[in-house]
Formats: structure tokens, sequence, C-alpha cells
């Protein structure tokens, strides 16, 4: 099979999108925090809420996608995603209410999760699949920085709708290239290879072995999503209120470890073709996490405190590119990929879920930040310790 490069960056921007519309909201959550008053554990919900509806979605998504494609579901999810935008701009005031667009936007977002990296890895061949892999594991912090080169223009121009409206703009355009992608047949939108040895009666179904690998990397997943989403919803806030930053400079700070995340996740998908063991690699940027966070007392905000950052970003680079290889390294090429990808996406779910919250929790019970380093060294070391649990099975 050879590269289907339409379909991949079809795949890719799906997935670029949905993270767009969940990130839209950190950039500029201090204007709303200072114009609405919002509470912050509701606040914190905002992004959870996504998880929410991906926790419980995900893997029935993933089985309907396996077995009918994925074409009607996004054409619904894409109309989803609008509608939940638009009601968010009818009454911002409205701390619950925009509570429910961002759960509409949960829902669309769900599928599109899903759907994104099915539908690259089915257009990819076999030797594009680490790349692909390492492309896809951009789509978080591709998203997050389109939105933080934008907050600043709508914040000077008096609007954070501005992030909204394109939001709304740039889903319409994927309705329309789902339909033209659907009507040519140039691009699957199914997880094609599945299908056919389903078809010529091979088995495709996931044998207990690697069932139990792919719930170790959910778990992986789970506890190192918690961390990096609590990280990067608050971390705007904590610019501004710990370091004294104006709106703007703390987004363009907010900018940096997203960078490197983007750069480092292509860098690794390369190494994983050249032959780099994934294990090694997961492992190994794990530790330097883990490190990280419970060094936070002692690198501070100074010259340590931003080479700590860029260490954090280029760990937090490769791991999600190792983590999105793994249904594909778990499974084989040519098995069920969908619902493996929707056995590790809720335990991404999962760790989005709670990892906001249970900062927004901490700061109110300790009424400031100081609990967050040890809360994310506790939980980052935990997913070192899973991920040695996994690789020597990846090994083999």
């Amino acid at each position: 099979m050879h590269t289907k490069a339409v379909g991949v960056a079809f795949g890719l921007g799906l997935a670029f999108l949905a993270a767009y519309q969940q990130f839209k909201l950190p950039v500029v959550l201090p204007v709303l925090l200072a114009d609405y008053g919002y509470d912050r554990a509701l606040a914190g919900s905002y992004m959870s809420v996504y998880a929410f509806f991906g926790l419980f979605l995900s893997i029935p998504l993933g089985r309907t996608i396996q077995r009918h494609g994925a074409a009607s579901l996004i054409l619904w999810a894409l109309t989803l995603m609008i509608v939940g935008n638009a009601l968010a701009l009818v009454a911002p005031e409205s701390g619950w209410l925009m509570l429910a667009s961002r759960g509409l936007e949960g829902i669309a977002f769900a599928v599109l999760a899903i759907g994104g990296p099915a539908l690259a890895s089915a257009n990819a061949s076999k030797e594009s699949l680490p790349v692909v892999a390492g492309l896809m594991a951009t789509w978080i912090p591709v998203g997050q920085l389109t939105a933080t080169v934008i907050a600043p223009v709508a914040i000077a121009i008096g609007s954070w709708r501005m992030l909204w409206y394109l939001g709304i703009g740039a889903t319409a355009l994927f309705f329309v290239w789902t339909i033209i992608n659907r009507v040519s047949g140039r691009v699957a939108l199914s997880p094609a290879p599945s299908a056919r040895a389903e078809t010529s009666g091979a088995s495709t179904d996931i044998t207990g072995p690697q069932r139990h690998g792919l719930i170790l990397a959910g778990t992986i997943f789970m506890l190192w999503s918690g961390q990096y989403f609590a990280y990067m919803t608050w971390l705007p806030q904590y610019l501004v209120e710990v370091h004294g930053l104006s709106i703007t400079h703390a987004q363009w700070g907010y900018a940096v470890p997203v960078t490197l995340v983007m750069v480092v996740c292509v860098i690794t998908g390369f190494l994983l073709q050249r032959g780099m063991p994934l294990g090694t690699l997961l492992v190994g940027a794990l530790i330097t996490q883990a490190a990280v966070w419970w060094l936070i007392p002692v690198t501070g905000s100074g010259a340590l405190g931003i080479t700590s950052l860029v260490v954090y970003g280029t760990g937090a680079g490769v791991v999600p590119t190792c983590l999105f290889a793994m249904p594909s390294v778990i499974l084989g090429r040519g098995h069920d990929t969908a619902r493996a990808f929707g056995i590790v996406m809720t335990g991404r779910n999962m760790g989005v879920l709670i990892g906001p919250v249970l900062v927004a929790q901490a700061f109110k019970i300790s009424g400031s930040w100081d609990l967050a380093a040890p809360i994310f060294g506790t939980v980052t070391t935990l997913c070192l310790v899973t991920a040695m649990l996994l690789a020597p099975r990846l090994r083999r």
C-alpha cells in the first residue's frame, strides 16, 4: 500500500481542528475570569468536560468507525462542533451555559480524536506509519499554538470571540472537505486494512496480551495527559498571577513549550522510523519529565527555570508520539487500530477529565500554586513505573 497524502492530511487536519477547539479556551481564560468571574473549579471543568464525554464514547466510537467507516460520524461531529461554538457566544456570562457549550464541543471532539488518527493511519503505508505517528502526536501542540498566535490579535481588538468565530469557519470548511472525500472516494474513510482482513476471513480480534498492552498504554496516557493538560490549562493564569506577566506576554510564554513539543514530536517520529526502540524513548522521556517536576523548588523561575521548561517540552514531545504509535506497534499493521485507538484514548480522556480540576481544587485548598509541582511529580513518576512495565512487552 502506498501512502495517500491527501488522506493522511485529512485525518491530521481533523485532529488539529479538534485540538484547536479544545485549546482556544486556556489562552483567553484570564480574560474570561476577569470579565465573568467564573468559579475556578467550574473554569477547570471547561477543559475536563471534553474528556468526560470522550471517556464514555471513545471505545464505542472506535468500534463503530471500525465497522461502518467514519464519514457519517465525522459530518455529525462537525455539525455539533459548530452548534457548540455558537452556543458559547449567546451568553458567555453564564458559566453553566459555557459548560454546556463546551460539552457539545467535547462530544464532537471525541469523534474527531478517534477518527482523525485512525484515518491518518489507514491512509499511510507501513513504512510511513512512524512518521505519521509523530505528526499525529503534534495535534495538541498545533491546536495550542494556533490558538496562542490568534489570541493576542483577538485581545488587541477587544474580542475573545474571534477565536470562536474562526473555529466555526474552520469547522465548516472541514464539513465541505469531508463531503468531497466521501463523493470522490480518493481517501480511505474507514480503517480499510482491517476491513479487508475481516472480509477475507482473517482474524482481527484483539488477543488477551494485546489488550493488556493497550490497557497499560492507556494507563500511561491517563497519567501523562492528566499532568500535561492541567499544566497547559493553568499555565497562562500561573504566569499572570505568580510572575506578574501581562496576558499577552503570558500567552507567548505559553507558546515556548508548545512549539518545542511540536518539533520534538516530528523528530521522534523519524527516530522511530529509523528503528529507535519505542520503550527506550518513552521511559527516557518520562524520567526527564518526572525530574523536572521534583526539581521545581530548586530550578525556580530564572535561567534554570527556562532550562526546565525546555527539558519538559522535549519530553512532552517524545511521550505522545510513542503513545500514538502504540496501537500499530502492539497490534501490527492491518489490525483493528480504530478499536485500539479507542482503548488508548479512553485513558487519555480520563487524565484530561481529572487533571485540570484537580489542580484547581489544590489551588482552592492551599490558596497558592505550591501543591502543583508535587502533584505533577507524583503522577509522572507513576506514569514512569507503568511505562517500565510495558517496555519489555514492546521488545517481545
